[in-house]
């Protein structure tokens, strides 16, 4: 919240567009990528499965809009998020102490 206060103190909306979800709810977003990307393979580079990804455990965030992206992007590490993936630019984690330094986003969820 106070990244948020902090972004719309700059001028900048920011919304959360996913946060906890429910093991079958994150089976059903990688059931769902596997008919879009047409295999689990690619399908992985976007959605994990219920056991490894972040957002069961509530430690991950996707934030809208892609203004407010990027700007979590150049101060997340203020809060403690850090942007995990690179092809996912709303994808932040717990990752950090508030005010340490993010490690280098990876390539895609299939590298992890």
């Amino acid at each position: 919240q106070r990244a948020a206060d902090d972004a719309e103190a700059e001028g900048i909306l920011m919304v959360i567009t996913s946060g906890w979800r429910s093991e079958s709810y994150q089976q059903r977003l990688l059931d769902e990528a596997i008919v879009t990307y047409g295999s689990e393979e690619e399908a992985r580079k976007w959605v994990l499965g219920p056991e490894e990804s972040t957002h069961v455990f509530g430690e991950a965030v996707d934030i809208g809009y892609t203004d407010a992206d990027y700007w979590m992007i150049e101060r997340g590490s203020a809060y403690g998020l850090c942007q995990t993936y690179a092809n996912e630019i709303w994808h932040f984690e717990l990752m950090i102490v508030p005010g340490g330094s993010c490690p280098a986003p990876i390539e895609d969820a299939s590298h992890r």
